[in-house]
């Protein structure tokens, strides 16, 4: 006979823990209760639960010090909070604390109900997360970043993304969907930095038929597609300052209206954002809003730079060569050395570039330092860091850098990474021929 899960319900309102009893045993779920922290701690550490549910304030402490006994044990309890009023400061204290997720009070039965039900599919959910081996790399800051992305699906919270282009931004999301209990919905995708500025509340929230030209049929948008999954805002800080308010009242009101409709549609979705500009700089220029800047990044995460690990580069380039289907290929002791010393301002995707290359002007299934064709001022310059000398090598080092972070975050459409680097198209076309990128 199956065994029903069981909650721990802590709260100093009777009433409140009549009502939520109630409910869940009407849900098939056994339930205890405790009115204290103190009482919430005996419990946990003598009883096995499926989850516990508390509010934020109790009468001899806070809601943070269950979340802090419950995620101790050894098997930790995913526990979700009960805040007044609505207060949003609770709220994400107790998310970045480690929640699941949170109710506002007055307690609405159908978000309990749907809150409990989400959060039992979690212990099914991680045990699916030994994928985690996508993000390679034994180094200690990778084994750091796999373990918080564990954390991270366990909970609803958005997650900012921050990290260089081509640093794993988008691998990193997709492993955190993946182990969450949205596993089963739609992940999707969407470039920020790719969509004009004219098109963007069409495209993030769809359309009505004749709402203008061209709209032939109702169309669904972004949200709509990611419906009860997960949105990814990669460059999320390329949003120009009038989408970002309308983003904003869809991430606080939960509900987008299409163009040319005159209702609003519920969507469930999980935020997770990213970008390789810092945040909170373009907040302080007055390029971000701050408002918004803080309904994404309730929990950051950094990705961490292809050079800052170096350590990993060998097991990265063998998985990679397998990848490319290069899986007989040697990559000898000096190819090896070459590109543990470059610096890869592009990161994992210039690696893996760079090895596709080689797998195309090797001979005898051997990859030599001379087949992976790195740039020996480039290579030179990595080898001792921070060096401006000479110095028509370090402003070609830079220059580089610069142009393959605005072809990556443009997806290669150099007119539009002209504009981005503040040059025109033919001063673009230039610098790629005289840097030799193709």
């Amino acid at each position: 006979m199956a065994v029903s899960p069981r909650i721990l319900l802590v709260d100093d309102e009777p009433d409140l823990l009549d009502l939520m009893e109630l409910t869940l045993v009407k849900m098939g779920l056994e339930t205890d209760r405790a009115a204290s922290v103190a009482e919430a701690q005996t419990r946990l550490a003598q009883t096995h639960y499926d989850l516990c549910l508390t509010d934020m304030r109790l009468g001899d402490g806070e809601g943070l010090e269950v979340i802090a006994a419950a995620s101790a044990l050894a098997a930790p309890v995913p526990v979700a909070v009960i805040t007044a009023y609505g207060n949003a400061g609770n709220a994400v204290a107790a998310l970045k604390a480690g929640a699941f997720d949170y109710l506002a009070k007055p307690v609405a039965l159908d978000q309990l109900r749907s809150l409990v039900k989400s959060a039992l599919k979690i212990p099914n959910a991680m045990q699916a997360g030994d994928s985690a081996h996508d993000l390679v790399g034994q180094s200690v800051t990778m084994q750091d970043i796999r373990t918080r992305i564990a954390k991270l699906a366990r909970t609803q919270a958005p997650v900012h993304i921050a990290g260089e282009s081509g640093s794993g931004k988008e691998l990193a999301a997709r492993l955190i969907h993946r182990l969450g209990t949205r596993a089963d919905k739609p992940f999707v995708a969407v470039n920020c930095g790719a969509i004009p500025e004219t098109l963007m509340e069409s495209e993030f929230f769809g359309y009505r038929k004749g709402a203008f030209t061209g709209a032939d049929a109702d169309r669904s948008g972004f949200f709509q597609a990611a419906d009860g999954g997960t949105l990814f805002l990669d460059e999320v800080a390329d949003l120009p300052l009038s989408m970002q308010v309308k983003l904003l009242r869809v991430l606080q009101e939960k509900k987008v209206r299409k163009v040319g409709a005159t209702a609003e549609d519920p969507v469930d979705v999980r935020i997770v954002s990213a970008t390789h500009q810092n945040l909170a700089m373009l907040v302080e220029a007055g390029n971000f809003r701050q408002d918004l800047y803080y309904r994404l990044n309730v929990i950051d995460l950094v990705m961490p730079s292809l050079r800052d690990r170096a350590e990993d580069i060998p097991g990265m380039a063998r998985f990679l060569l397998d990848k490319l289907g290069g899986s007989g290929i040697i990559l000898d002791r000096d190819a090896e050395k070459a590109l543990c010393a470059y610096a890869f301002p592009g990161n994992v995707r210039e690696l893996e570039n760079t090895l596709e290359r080689a797998l195309a002007l090797c001979e005898n299934n051997r990859i030599t330092a001379a087949d992976l064709s790195l740039t020996p001022t480039l290579a030179a310059t990595s080898s001792t860091p921070g060096s401006k000398y000479p110095l028509q090598d370090y402003l070609d080092l830079t220059e580089r850098a610069a142009i393959l972070e605005a072809l990556e975050q443009t997806r290669h459409n150099k007119t539009a990474a002209a504009r981005l680097l503040g040059v025109t198209f033919r001063s673009l076309r230039y610098r790629l021929e005289r840097l030799g990128i193709e």
